[in-house]
């Protein structure tokens, strides 16, 4: 706790004496590359943060997530990305697949990355589509999924 030249602690005043001041706290631990929030007690982020900020970090375009929860018991989420090219499509989908294991410990598996046409990366919870452009127009999946069934005048 924050000492003042006097010797008492230095308390805020918004708080009556309570709290200290939260910009006399300094951190004195540093978190290394290599540390998951496990390991530091850190409460960790749901997978579908860790897929959702790869992504973006990654330069994925168009990401869409849709809720499966009640439509199918394949997952609960589906998340639907474009990259510009194949060589992109095929390396957004190595470095999610590595970031997923590196953090969670779970090892997803991948189909179509050969062809970096469209790639599936399934984290369980998770399922992840990643595609070309004009192959994401072509089977237009997330028309598929956000469709509500119950209501044929929803579209």
């Amino acid at each position: 706790m924050p000492v003042s030249k006097s010797g008492a602690n230095k308390l805020s005043p918004l708080h009556q004496g309570s709290v200290p001041y939260m910009e006399d706290t300094v951190l004195t631990r540093t978190v290394e590359a290599d540390d998951t929030a496990s390991t530091i007690n850190i409460p960790s982020m749901s997978l579908l943060d860790l897929v959702l900020n790869s992504l973006q970090d990654d330069k994925a375009e168009d990401i869409v997530t849709i809720d499966l929860k009640g439509k199918s018991s394949i997952a609960d989420h589906m998340v639907v990305a474009s990259g510009r090219s194949t060589r992109q499509v095929a390396a957004i989908t190595e470095k999610l697949h590595s970031r997923i294991k590196d953090t969670t410990g779970y090892i997803s598996k991948i189909e179509g990355k050969g062809a970096g046409d469209w790639v599936l990366l399934d984290a369980g919870d998770v399922i992840i589509h990643v595609f070309r452009p004009e192959v994401r127009e072509f089977y237009q999946l997330e028309k598929m999924w956000l469709t509500d069934p119950t209501n044929p005048e929803k579209k």
